[in-house]
C-alpha cells in the first residue's frame, strides 16, 4: 500500500506541474478568466499569480527557509512511509498528499524561484492558490482526522485484541478453566470430569 500511495504521489506531482505549464501558457497574457459565475458575480477564475511565500501566499519571500522545511519535512514523511512506521492505511494516503503537495510547490521554489498559483476563488476573499496547495490541505485534514477520530480507536482495538488472548470463564467460585488460544486444544471432557468432582465436594 505504502508504494502504491507513493506512486500516486508521484502521478500528482506531475498533474500539477502540468497545471502550472498550462497557467504560464494560457494566462500570463490575460488578465484573468472566468471559469464560473452567478449572474454578474464572479464565483471562480483561473488568475496567473507568482508567489515567492509558502500556500495561500504566506510567508513571502522566504524562499531559502521554505526550501530548507519543505526538504525536511519530504525526507521526514517518505521514511515514515518507506520504513513502515505509519501502517494505517487513512494515515498512509493522508501522508502520501501532504508529500504530492508538497513536492509540487518545492520544485517550483527550486527551478522558479517562486510557486505558481492560478486558482482564483472570488466567492469570498481569498488567496490565489494551485491544485499542490489543495493536496496539501486535504491531505493535512485526514491527518487530523486520524489523529482526533481513529488513532484512540486504533489503540483500544489493540488492547481489546490483547485481552481476549487470555479469557477466563468462572462458572463457579471454586473452579476457574482458562482458555488459552496459544495452547494445545482443550479436552472438553476433562473439563466436565473436574466440574462434576467439584460439585460432589461441595455436596459433602
Amino acid at each position: 500500500m505504502v508504494y502504491i500511495a507513493l506512486i500516486v504521489a508521484a502521478g500528482l506531482v506531475g498533474v500539477d506541474q502540468l497545471f502550472k505549464w498550462l497557467a504560464i501558457q494560457k494566462l500570463t497574457t490575460i488578465d484573468t478568466y472566468s471559469v464560473l459565475m452567478i449572474g454578474d458575480r464572479e464565483i471562480l477564475n483561473f488568475t496567473y499569480t507568482e508567489n515567492s511565500g509558502a500556500a495561500f501566499g504566506i510567508m513571502s519571500n522566504q524562499r531559502y527557509l521554505l526550501l530548507f522545511i519543505t526538504i525536511a519535512a519530504m525526507i521526514a514523511a517518505i521514511y515514515l512511509l518507506v520504513s513502515k512506521k505509519i501502517n494505517h492505511n487513512f494515515l498512509i494516503w493522508s501522508v502520501s498528499l501532504i508529500i504530492a503537495g508538497g513536492l509540487g510547490n518545492l520544485i517550483d521554489r527550486i527551478f522558479r524561484a517562486y510557486v505558481v498559483d492560478y486558482i482564483d476563488v472570488r466567492l469570498i476573499n481569498f488567496a490565489i492558490f494551485n491544485f499542490a496547495d489543495c493536496c496539501v490541505v486535504i491531505g493535512t485534514i485526514g491527518l487530523l482526522y486520524y489523529v482526533v477520530f481513529l488513532d484512540g480507536k486504533s489503540h483500544k482495538g489493540k488492547e481489546i485484541k490483547a485481552d481476549t488472548d487470555q479469557i477466563v470463564l468462572e462458572e463457579e467460585p471454586d473452579l476457574d478453566v482458562v482458555i488459552n488460544k496459544n495452547n494445545s486444544p482443550i479436552d472438553v471432557d476433562d473439563i466436565i470430569d473436574r466440574y462434576s468432582s467439584t460439585k460432589d465436594k461441595s455436596n459433602e
